[in-house]
């Protein structure tokens, strides 16, 4: 196993020896399920980073619990239209526009934080978080990079009383709690393949692919603190096609279609089975390849080794309006899940084939959608031999977001912690860096390595952070 000390000189990271340094205070430890008993109204004290769209349906959603008192809200742009909802519902709530100084002033005012902000944003804000002994729930995917999974991972292992979740909430639905017990009774077993899909139309199809430089230099919305948005990225001059989720469209500060949405199609998938990183990754198709946004269309190969008795897996990836998986006999219709979170992506559901997957077994086949929905056995005629062997599946005893404040009171554990989604999370990453070589890559499990390309090494890490960002890397 490597070290992080290893693991950060192979990377070629500076600072091995890691400190505070000026980001975090006196490590604070969060309340212990007895001094629950003396809060007041029992309730989470809470503070929202990223108040608009995401944020806050996110918002909203930990509202209907009624185990929260918002206590600060934090945007880079609390004059935006899209920001005023949430800033009328909570006016009482102290207001920051850089997380930087909630930390720094208003620390002493809540317990907890939800972060839904840009995917480049998420490392930052949940390590100075963690440093500051305040829980966290954390939009997905987990992170950007490589190296930011390790930290977060390595960051959440070092302090357990610290409750982190990421919001892949299907991880609290039914989808979970059947996978687990159809592969606990072996009805799921011995898979050796997967096809997760996503074939909806994302705002990158309409861009140029022979751009030569990224967009910048647009006027920009004078409320708007753009140098605190860009993060530790390189800065880029503002651009509405960075804005309002733009953002996912651009490797600088985005995952794409495969980190958006294969934490709703891959979760249950990858923990269960103990998928653990891939040794090969491999493009095997890029429409539209270019050196700024993602493809139009992409195939990938994730191959995965035999493990605790389990036969190899190969999991392959498809997004793209042309590139939709071969489908098995007696696959039947391509169900639409009702209860997907609406965005401001657009929300037509595809024709013929909505997200989802396909799981290969020895036996059984089965079929998937997104989030929460449940397996079936295909082709249906199949169920039917075994339905006495199914298992009872038991209820979720709680969604993701009471799942999270159940955990802050010490009553639960969370269900997509760091340390379970940090892996998944790594797994996309590996799957970006092949996106954007547009290669075929051999990755060393044990060493945390590509053997065979020095480019991609050097990706693990993403770009040197901007100055005055360093210290985020320092954390401990």
């Amino acid at each position: 196993m490597t070290t992080r000390r290893q693991f950060l000189k192979t990377l070629g990271a500076s600072a091995a020896g890691l400190a505070l340094g000026n980001l975090g205070r006196a490590f604070a430890s969060p309340l212990t399920s007895g001094e629950w008993s003396s809060v007041k109204n029992d309730k989470v004290r809470i503070a929202y980073i990223g108040i608009g769209n995401r944020g806050e349906q996110n918002i909203d959603e930990f509202a209907k619990t009624g185990m929260v008192e918002v206590t600060a809200l934090c945007d880079i742009d609390m004059g935006a239209n899209h920001t005023q909802k949430v800033m009328n519902m909570y006016p009482n709530a102290k207001r920051y526009t850089d997380f930087r100084e909630l930390f720094e002033k208003g620390s002493n005012d809540f317990d907890a934080v939800c972060a839904s902000v840009p995917d480049h944003m998420h490392f930052p804000i949940a390590m100075l978080a963690m440093s500051n002994g305040k829980h966290i729930y954390l939009e997905k995917p987990m992170c950007r990079t490589f190296l930011e999974a390790e930290l977060m991972m390595e960051m959440a292992r070092k302090h357990p009383e610290i409750v982190t979740q990421v919001g892949n909430q299907g991880h609290s639905e039914g989808n979970y709690f059947q996978f687990k017990a159809w592969k606990d009774a072996g009805i799921i077993s011995d898979v050796t393949a997967i096809a997760a899909h996503m074939n909806n139309s994302r705002r990158w199809h309409n861009y140029d692919d022979k751009m030569q430089q990224m967009p910048g230099g647009e006027p920009m919305p004078t409320s708007m603190d753009w140098d605190a948005w860009t993060g530790p990225c390189a800065y880029h001059g503002y651009s509405d096609r960075y804005h309002q989720g733009n953002w996912r469209c651009w490797y600088d500060y985005g995952m794409g279609a495969l980190g958006d949405w294969g934490a709703h199609l891959l979760d249950t998938a990858h923990e269960f089975l103990n998928l653990g990183l891939p040794y090969e990754i491999n493009m095997k198709y890029a429409k539209g390849h270019n050196n700024y946004f993602f493809p139009y269309s992409s195939t990938i190969l994730f191959r995965f080794a035999a493990r605790d008795g389990m036969p190899p897996c190969d999991v392959t990836w498809y997004d793209g309006l042309d590139n939709q998986p071969p489908l098995p006999a007696g696959y039947g219709d391509s169900e639409y899940n009702p209860d997907v979170p609406a965005t401001n992506q657009g929300n037509t559901p595809v024709a013929n084939l909505n997200p989802g997957k396909i799981i290969y077994g020895r036996d059984l086949t089965f079929k998937g959608g997104s989030h929460g929905s449940t397996l079936k056995i295909i082709p249906s005629a199949n169920s039917a031999d075994i339905v006495n062997k199914l298992p009872e599946v038991p209820k979720s005893p709680s969604n993701h977001y009471v799942n999270f404040l159940r955990a802050c009171k010490g009553e639960e554990k969370t269900r997509s912690p760091f340390e379970i989604n940090g892996v998944l999370s790594q797994v996309f990453c590996l799957g970006v860096i092949a996106q954007r070589l547009n290669d075929r890559l051999f990755f060393d499990t044990r060493t945390k390595q590509f053997t065979n390309n020095a480019f991609a090494n050097a990706m693990l890490s993403g770009m040197p952070p901007r100055k005055g960002w360093e210290d985020f890397y320092k954390l401990s």
